[in-house]
């Protein structure tokens, strides 16, 4: 008997990477919520490894468009939705990595505020991409690509607001300005992707209606 192998489904492939994404930022958020430096390395390895799964994913995506006969939607917009996502996930593992090389020992005030809205962004985005397969009888898929356009733009009034107060502190150690400058670019870049990724879907569903 000659089994016929399972056609490959791409959407659900950006599921699964929306998944991760969202997996990505609980884990980064339980990480800052209960932050311990001594802890950071160990407790950032599942970070680590969800990324590198995400870049197989991206590399298995690939490898079917470049087979597959008919795709759901034109090749070239998969590869950048794909490209978007992980581009969240790289950006959350990135961030870790920063925390440590930068050897943030305590955090800042309303460190969590951008955790907070991080995991809400991705959160959008991980329902959008989930809607993203039935986008012309969905009812919530506009709603949840607007929720993230509105989290970033909350993201960018808190950063220029710390990035204000860290340059008008008194008594601040000019490696503490250097260490957090990075530290909310890190959290600025996240929430951008975020957005990225649910313009990306806009345009899609706009192009395919």
């Amino acid at each position: 008997m000659v089994f016929k192998k399972k056609k490959f489904d791409f959407f659900v492939a950006m599921e699964h990477m929306s998944s991760d994404a969202l997996k990505s930022s609980e884990l980064l958020n339980e990480i800052i919520n209960d932050f311990d430096s001594e802890k950071l390395v160990k407790q950032s390895q599942k970070i680590h490894e969800i990324e590198t799964d995400g870049d197989a994913d991206v590399k298995e995506i690939m490898q079917e468009l470049y087979v597959a006969f008919i795709t759901p939607i034109d090749r070239e917009d998969i590869v950048q939705l794909v490209d978007k996502l992980d581009n969240i996930i790289d950006g959350i593992n990135g961030l870790t990595y920063e925390f440590h090389y930068l050897n943030v020992q305590e955090l800042r005030p309303h460190t969590e505020e951008f955790m907070d809205l991080i995991c809400q962004a991705v959160k959008a985005v991980q329902q959008s991409v989930k809607e993203f397969s039935h986008y012309k009888n969905s009812k919530t898929l506009q709603k949840n690509v607007d929720q993230a356009n509105h989290i970033e733009s909350l993201g960018d009034n808190l950063y220029t607001k710390e990035l204000s107060s860290l340059f008008r502190e008194e008594n601040i150690d000019p490696i503490d300005i250097i260490r957090w400058q990075k530290v909310y670019a890190g959290f600025e870049k996240v929430l951008d992707a975020c957005e990225d990724c649910a313009d990306v879907i806009t345009g899609l569903v706009i192009k395919n209606s």
